[in-house]
């Protein structure tokens, strides 16, 4: 029953809506309720389903292959996320080794400090970013006041203001897991090493960052993967000109209505994230079954 529960909710929250778009991504776009043809009808019988069946194609795969919009989409999209985790990686691991150093006494008064931003509805908080970046936002009034700049920068509707979007809103998720194994380390290990000549760099490097290497996986992975597919941040803050995947899908379903294009973009993107990840996952067990 323990092991039940969890494939369980598997099967109910992602397998079963897998199968529904996988089915409505091989179906045709439709002008009725849903938008899409065949759709299938238990009254028809056995062989009203076979002659459903025969009507689904791979023609919206093929057509997401002659578009270069797509390709470039998910080019951009990936893109976009990698350079996303990559600062908040280069961020969140100075703040989560600080927080693991601190003392007992302050590290549950950072860690609310990390997680009090979600306490705090996303929307406001990407919206509160354009107040802060457009031409006429604090940012640019600021760096007037001190005298650093004559003329506005113009941030708003561009990939720096989407990356400033992502790192800022997903950083607690690359900072939660650093902290949770910085936090376990053994620091004396790190003194050992200096008392025999070691120098503070490359006591990190050699001991420091290879026992946090898993932390640090774990948070560029669900740093990566919702940033991949992010839809409010690139709409509010990159503009009409940004091609992020997670916006191209929104116009298929949304805007030109084409469920079935729109289902195959979205089983596309799905195999681009879990593919890699189960490859990933293969070779740590490999690699931990060789360790032992």
């Amino acid at each position: 029953m323990v092991i039940l529960v969890p494939y369980l909710w598997l099967l109910v929250f992602f397998l079963i809506p897998f199968a529904i778009v996988f089915k409505i991504s091989l179906s045709q776009s439709a002008i009725s309720m849903p938008p899409y043809a065949p759709t299938f009808d238990v009254s028809a019988g056995f062989s009203g389903l076979l002659d459903n069946l025969r009507e689904l194609s791979f023609d919206n795969y093929l057509w997401l292959l002659d578009d270069a919009l797509y390709f470039n989409a998910y080019l951009s999209s990936v893109w976009i996320a990698a350079v996303s985790t990559f600062f908040a990686l280069l961020i969140g691991y100075p703040m989560a080794y600080a927080m693991a150093r601190a003392p007992s006494s302050l590290r549950m008064v950072l860690l609310m400090l990390v997680i009090l931003p979600f306490w705090t509805s996303f929307l406001i908080r990407v919206y509160a970013w354009i107040g802060i970046l457009k031409p006429e936002g604090l940012l640019n009034q600021f760096l007037i006041w001190v005298g650093i700049i004559d003329t506005p920068l113009q941030i708003m509707n561009t990939h720096t203001a989407i990356y400033i979007g992502i790192v800022y809103s997903y950083l607690p998720f690359m900072v939660l897991p650093l902290y949770a194994s910085l936090e376990k380390m053994d620091f004396s290990l790190i003194e050992a090493a200096q008392d025999l000549g070691c120098p503070p760099i490359s006591a990190f490097w050699k001991i420091t960052f290879p026992l946090s290497l898993p932390g640090a996986l774990a948070g560029c992975l669900l740093v990566f993967i919702p940033a991949v597919g992010e839809f409010v941040i690139p709409d509010l803050l990159g503009g009409s000109q940004t091609l992020m995947i997670g916006k191209t899908l929104w116009n298929e379903f949304f805007a030109n209505r084409d469920w079935p294009v729109a289902s195959a973009v979205a089983i596309v993107l799905l195999l681009i994230l879990v593919v890699p990840m189960m490859f990933f996952q293969r070779a740590q067990a490999r690699a931990q079954e060789q360790e032992r």
